[in-house]
């Protein structure tokens, strides 16, 4: 768990946190699997028309940019024949190569501010905050358009130590206008108190690549009410 200089938050605000009007309804946000060859291009299109995403997060491991970008390039056109919004993992140089909708920082991977400078000010820049308030509120000053708050539940997806509870989205959603998004080992099963706690997105990848992903969007789709 991070040491949050703000100190620990009360667990009980979730139960009593209310999701005000002026927010949009939660949305879906899929981050890709790390083998994004092959069929996976067919898998992306099918899981974009079996139900409403707001995002997709490009995320490859250990491959240069020339690589990235040949792989990255299909994806992209799929997301943006379908409105979404094409967002690149970690690199702020592929992200630019590519004219990507945005980029999504770790905590190591770089200031917002540059990010901001290297793309633009219509980016979609977000920020992992695992489970730091203090955090969040530095992404904010520093120029984000998202933070990120996970890992909520165990998940395979990638190592974390990181768990916050609930109650960190309903105190950022009540008082912050910024989106956040809860990540981290969230299905179907187990998505619903996370939206009701104030998530402005969930983000999910095993969740829909793990199986069929257009049952898995569905199934999602059902709970956020698209």
């Amino acid at each position: 768990m991070t040491e949050d200089p703000l100190g620990p938050l009360d667990p009980e605000f979730a139960a009593n946190f209310r999701r005000a009007d002026r927010r949009p309804p939660c949305q879906l946000y899929l981050v890709s699997p790390i083998d994004v060859g092959g069929t996976f291009p067919d898998r992306l299109a099918r899981a974009l028309d079996a139900g409403p995403v707001a995002a997709f997060q490009f995320r490859v491991k250990d491959v240069d940019q020339h690589v990235a970008a040949a792989l990255a390039e299909p994806l992209q056109a799929i997301c943006a024949a379908r409105d979404v919004a094409f967002i690149v993992n970690d690199d702020v140089g592929l992200a630019k190569r590519l004219g990507a909708d945005g980029v999504h920082l770790g905590q190591d991977d770089g200031d917002p501010r540059d990010a901001r400078a290297a793309l633009g000010p219509t980016a979609q820049i977000g920020v992992t905050c695992h489970d730091s308030r203090h955090f969040a509120m530095e992404a904010g000053e520093a120029g984000a358009d998202y933070v990120a708050f996970g890992s909520f539940y165990p998940t395979t997806t990638k190592a974390t130590t990181h768990r916050p509870e609930p109650s960190i989205l309903s105190w950022w959603s009540a008082v912050f206008e910024m989106p956040c998004v809860a990540i981290g080992g969230i299905t179907p099963a187990n998505a619903s108190p996370l939206i009701a706690a104030g998530a402005d997105f969930i983000a999910v990848s095993h969740a829909v690549w793990g199986g069929d992903e257009a049952a898995a969007v569905k199934a999602f789709a059902a709970i956020l009410g698209g």
